[in-house]
């Protein structure tokens, strides 16, 4: 017998609010609890992940913020919260932003923003902070995580969009290589189209340190060191040219920069790649040869290979690469990257970024301030000049910054070494925190706001293949949380701008929409009702007929002159090696279960029971090493400071890397370790990889313990496709030159300790502008003593070459490390006293 369903009951189609796949779902709400189920949506077609079901589960969660908190002694952030009314609580922020803006300038207030606003919230907060606030002082923490990869792509192609396709081509391609990612566990309804590639006959490569279930799923695991990524795209080029893969005539077609990149990577050849990288070289050349042989192939990079402090340099290799093989702008084929927050490309086009304003135009350029101010209705003179980016907004807390105004972003967790970041949030006069929960960062402020969550608003989202989205409101708040749109219009209106800002959504996408035309962004053509019955439409679309733009570059490159443009680079070893005191490199990143700063998942009943605890992975060499047992709990020390998880002791991590999630904070926050070395062109913290240290702390235990101590901080330095096949032509470019030290020389010993040079011919001073490397030892010796052959760099030793009595020794030298111009070169011997007899020597070494 079937009961009733209540009339106010209702079923709206909306998307889940996690990570940028946005997955359709159908969502049953009216009387709470909510329900869901999956939709039958072109990204997720039906699927959806442990995230994605609970998601209903915070929507009534206990600890859900319903009214403003205040501190019960203003001032002091050790008081306790307080609940107030929204008139005394924005009251009390306009008055305190007000002072601290007449005290120090306008500058002196920042905001702070996050990828999961909607579309219309990301604009009107850069509209806020430049209309109302009148300050520069802007970012968001999509700056920690697209944005390598958007700098590398509007410097190829004039444009960033992290899918220049739909994901359906994943779907379709012969060859798919990912590099740093892993969507098994980030996005695991996204597998689908993996598997239909292979289904068909696809074949799956995985770049990644660790061998993941994505990388468990392909065909070929490459394991790099952290932070090689670069040198590896590189030394997969450098295999094309010498295999003549190359599609030269795509290359000349479309492309501009290739001789200076053909010329940087002479440098990389396979076994110095594989010296660099651990990649072996046959792996490297299997990888190549899949990618040229392929009808249709893609390539795509996600954090792993971005959160560098080269990170942009290294996306850039993958795009040469990509470039070179002729498969960017080919339909089925092409480079991209794999955005991760639910509104990360979205919420970094409309003006979120510290020097940008909404349709990706940027601020510093005149005729785009003149446009957006004219949509305004503001004198063009008033808008501020760039401000800093998000670490380096962070990192003025409480000295160029004074007051803060943070929305949808959990800093104290997110940001890399945290715990300065920590202490820079206490250094302010003033913090403001609108949120659903009263996270690590809420928990540091003067005053918090209650936020209303995804179902609960209506809006725009645009995902990561560029399609722009319906998030629809299904049902009301709880108490008196309010939609952040709302909460700016409010606070605009009590600063004096009412007039410029709307809290109606449809009514500020219609801006957006006259903001962002004409700019590489645009969103003119796109309304509301397009959204509604087409299932999306891609940017750009300039007008309400144009079809949207699934697929971009087919043509011409949103360049001057039409042209991709290859940018030569260069592998730059880590900011922060191992050293005896920290020997192994951490690297961090996403479990399947929690997501971002785990403000959310972490307050989710079912994802805790799938990851209740932070735990860091260990190779079983390591681990014995420190007596360490699976489920012991461990301290990971770096120059910032300690953190404690439960082990994971794993074989599917490399013997000389550790790995921890960020997805908590407290005690066993990984970004409490993090480097926060910039990239020179992204800003993007160096996540993935640093100096750390492992100790044993104790056995198994129920509840991780927090650090005792933690260690002095320091402040760091901020800086349709035609296969290819191989040929027996041999590029004229990736040329190299044999350079040989050897002949026969008397020897006469002075003593094993007492080591000189043989003779001046075995000196070699590698050119200016040249690069080196020693392929081989060969020696002979023909006395009855064990002889020593060493070999000298600059006048240090680097390697001993043992050479017995009237015996020969002959060694491959892949572990000598690369020669740059200038270097000097010397072989030097050492024999018992009073030894005589003939040394014959032969060192191979092979200069570009």
């Amino acid at each position: 017998m079937s009961t009733a369903v209540p009339a106010r009951t209702r079923t709206t189609q909306t998307h889940c609010p996690y990570c940028a796949l946005q997955c359709g779902i159908a969502l049953t709400a009216g009387d709470r609890p909510a329900t869901l189920v999956p939709a039958d949506f072109p990204t997720n077609r039906g699927g959806l992940c442990s995230k994605g079901w609970s998601a209903t589960e915070l929507l009534d969660h206990p600890e859900r913020l319903t009214r403003p908190l205040v501190r019960a002694v203003p001032g002091d952030r050790t008081s306790a919260f307080v609940e107030t009314t929204w008139d005394a609580a924005l009251d009390l922020v306009v008055d305190r932003l007000r002072s601290v803006q007449e005290a120090h300038g306008p500058d002196a207030v920042g905001c702070f923003g996050g990828g999961g606003l909607t579309n219309e919230q990301a604009y009107q907060f850069g509209k806020f902070a430049r209309v109302a606030l009148r300050t520069s002082q802007i970012d968001y923490n999509g700056r920690f995580c697209m944005s390598s990869a958007a700098g590398a792509a509007n410097r190829a192609f004039g444009l960033d969009r992290g899918l220049p396709f739909p994901l359906a081509d994943v779907g379709e391609a012969d060859v798919l290589l990912l590099v740093g990612s892993n969507p098994a566990d980030t996005m695991p309804p996204a597998m689908q189209y993996l598997d239909a590639s292979r289904e068909k006959g696809g074949r799956l490569f995985v770049v990644d340190p660790r061998r993941t279930a994505t990388a468990r799923a392909a065909e070929l695991h490459l394991a790099p060191l952290p932070g090689t990524d670069l040198a590896l795209a590189n030394g997969l080029l450098h295999i094309a040219l010498a295999e003549g893969l190359v599609d030269d005539h795509y290359v000349a077609a479309r492309t501009t920069g290739w001789d200076a990149v053909r010329a940087s990577v002479q440098a990389y050849w396979p076994d110095r790649v594989e010296r660099l990288t651990g990649v072996p070289v046959a792996a490297m050349r299997r990888v190549v040869l899949a990618l040229a042989g392929a009808g249709n192939a893609i390539v795509l990079t996600a954090r792993g290979a971005e959160q560098h402090r080269h990170g942009t340099d290294t996306a850039q290799a993958w795009i040469n690469l990509s470039l070179a093989l002729g498969l960017v702008g080919r339909p089925g084929s092409g480079w991209g990257t794999v955005t991760g927050q639910g509104n990360g490309q979205g919420g970094r086009e409309h003006g979120q970024k510290a020097d940008q304003l909404p349709g990706y135009r940027m601020l510093a350029d005149p005729a785009a301030r003149a446009h957006v101010a004219a949509v305004w209705g503001v004198d063009p003179d008033t808008l501020p000049q760039p401000g800093r980016s998000a670490f380096e907004l962070l990192d003025a807390l409480g000295r160029d910054v004074h007051a803060l105004l943070v929305l949808a972003s959990n800093v104290a967790v997110s940001a890399p070494d945290a715990r300065r970041v920590v202490r820079r949030l206490g250094d302010l006069q003033f913090l403001v925190v609108s949120d659903f929960f009263l996270s690590e960062t809420a928990e540091l402020a003067d005053v918090v706001l209650p936020s209303a969550m995804w179902a609960e608003e209506d809006g725009t989202m645009t995902n990561l293949e560029g399609r722009v989205i319906r998030r629809r409101r299904t049902l009301d708040p709880p108490g008196e949380a309010r939609d952040d749109l709302a909460l700016l219009a409010d606070l605009a209106d009590r600063l004096g701008a009412g007039a410029h800002f709307s809290a109606d959504p449809e009514t500020v996408f219609t801006e957006l929409g006259r903001a962002s035309a004409g700019g590489k962004a645009d969103y003119a053509g796109i309304t509301w009702a397009r959204v509604d019955a087409e299932q999306g439409v891609f940017w750009p679309c300039p007008a309400p007929d144009h079809p949207g733009t699934p697929r971009l570059f087919l043509d011409r490159f949103p360049t001057p002159d039409g042209r991709a443009r290859f940018v030569a680079v260069e592998h730059v070893g880590a900011h922060e090696p191992p050293d005896a005191e920290h020997p192994y490199v951490l690297t961090t990143g996403r479990v399947m279960a929690q997501y971002q700063s785990g403000t959310q998942s972490r307050r989710s009943r079912s994802l805790q029971l799938v990851a209740p605890s932070p735990r860091c992975e260990l190779h079983p060499d390591l681990a014995a090493r420190y007596g360490i047992a699976h489920d012991d709990l461990v301290e990971l020390t770096t120059r910032r400071g300690k953190a404690r998880f439960t082990a994971t002791v794993t074989d599917a991590v490399r013997p000389d890397v550790v790995f921890a999630p960020f997805h908590w904070g407290g005690g066993s926050s990984a970004n409490a370790l993090t480097d926060a070395a910039l990239d020179p062109i992204s800003r993007m913290p160096a996540f993935k990889t640093c100096a750390v240290a492992v100790a044993r702390v104790g056995g198994p235990v129920e509840q991780v313990p927090a650090p005792t101590s933690q260690p002095v901080p320091v402040v760091l330095e901020t800086a349709p496709r035609t296969p290819l096949t191989p040929t027996r032509r041999r590029t004229a470019a990736v040329k190299s030159t044999p350079r040989f030290l050897q002949g026969v020389f008397p020897l006469t010993g002075e003593g094993l300790t007492k080591p000189g040079p043989v003779d001046p011919a075995l000196t070699y001073t590698v050119p200016s502008g040249a690069s080196a490397q020693a392929l081989y030892f060969r020696g002979g010796n023909s006395t009855d003593e064990l002889v020593y052959v060493l070999l000298v760099r600059d006048g240090e030793p680097v390697r001993w070459f043992p050479i017995g009595a009237k015996g020969d020794v002959h060694v491959p030298l892949r572990v000598v490390e690369d020669l740059p111009g200038g270097t000097v070169v010397s072989l030097h011997a050492a024999a018992p006293a009073g030894t005589t007899g003939e040394l014959v020597v032969d060192l191979g070494l092979v200069e570009v």
